[in-house]
C-alpha cells in the first residue's frame, strides 16, 4: 500500500509571510516538518506540494538541496494540487500535512497508518481534540478523487478534505481515540502569526538539537510553562469560508 505524505507549503501568508522557511532552532520550519514526517511508520514517501507561483520557487530550491520530492501545482486550488500530486506519486492513501505545523505528531500519524492498514477506509477521524498544529489527516486516493470531482465550493478547494467531513455519510470511515495526554485543544502549536513563531521558537530552544521530540513532551512543557503558552493564547484561527 502506497501511503504518501503530501506537505502543502507556500511562501504567501497574510499574517506571517515566508513562514515555512523561517529559521527554527538550527533548522527551519519546513525542515522540522519534513524530518518529522519521515519518521512516520509505514509511509512510502514524503512530498512537498507547492504552487507554480514564482514566489514559491525558494521552496522548490530548498527541496532540491535537501533531497525532498517536490510537486508544483495550483496556488488557489489546493485540492487540485493534492489530487494531481497524488496521481504523479501513485498514492493509494494520502497523509495531508501543512508546512506551518513544525511539530506535527509523527507518532500519532504512525498509529493512524496502522489503523488504516487494518481497517481500509476512505477517511480517518479522531475521537478527541488535538492542539492546533499536531494533526495529520489520512484519506484514500479514491475519496480524494471523489472530493475533487464534486467538492466545488471555495472552502472545499482550499481545505482539501473539508467536503468529506461535511458529508461524512458519503464515505467509509474509521476512528482512532486520541491518547489522553494529547487531548489538549487549548494550545496552538502552529505557525500563523508572530506570536505563534515565538511559541515555536521557545519549544525549539527548550528541546535544542531534538527535532524529533515527542509531541506529548511538548505538551507537558507548555503545561508547566504558562508564560510560553499564553504568548499566542489570544490568537483566533481564521474561519473557514
Amino acid at each position: 500500500m502506497n501511503f504518501t505524505v503530501i506537505i502543502q507549503a507556500r511562501m504567501g501568508s497574510t499574517r506571517l509571510p515566508g513562514k515555512v522557511l523561517l529559521p527554527l532552532g538550527k533548522h527551519n520550519t519546513l525542515g522540522y516538518v519534513v524530518d518529522r514526517c519521515r519518521e512516520i511508520s509505514g509511509i512510502t514517501q514524503v512530498v512537498v506540494a507547492t504552487s507554480t507561483l514564482e514566489q514559491d520557487t525558494p521552496i522548490e530550491e530548498w527541496c532540491k538541496v535537501n533531497k525532498v520530492d517536490c510537486f508544483r501545482g495550483s496556488e488557489e486550488d489546493v485540492l487540485l494540487r493534492y489530487y494531481e500530486c497524488a496521481i504523479k506519486f501513485k498514492a493509494e492513501y494520502i497523509l495531508r500535512v501543512t508546512a506551518d505545523c513544525p511539530f506535527v505528531d509523527y507518532e500519532l500519524a504512525s498509529m493512524m497508518v496502522e489503523t488504516m492498514i487494518a481497517n481500509p477506509s476512505d477517511i480517518l477521524v479522531y475521537e478527541g481534540e488535538l492542539p492546533r498544529g499536531l494533526a495529520v489527516e489520512v484519506i484514500s486516493f479514491d475519496a480524494l478523487e471523489k472530493i475533487n470531482s464534486i467538492g466545488n465550493e471555495s472552502r472545499h478547494r482550499e481545505h482539501v478534505t473539508y467536503f468529506a467531513y461535511e458529508n461524512i455519510e458519503l464515505f467509509t470511515s474509521v476512528s482512532i481515540k486520541l491518547p489522553e495526554k494529547l487531548n489538549q485543544p487549548q494550545f496552538r502549536i502552529t505557525l500563523d502569526t508572530q506570536e505563534d513563531y515565538l511559541v515555536c521558537q521557545a519549544i525549539a530552544d527548550e528541546f535544542a538539537n531534538d527535532v524529533l521530540i515527542s509531541s506529548s513532551e511538548i505538551i507537558e512543557y507548555l503545561l508547566r510553562s504558562p508564560e510560553v503558552s499564553k504568548l499566542n493564547s489570544h490568537i483566533l484561527q481564521k474561519p473557514v469560508e
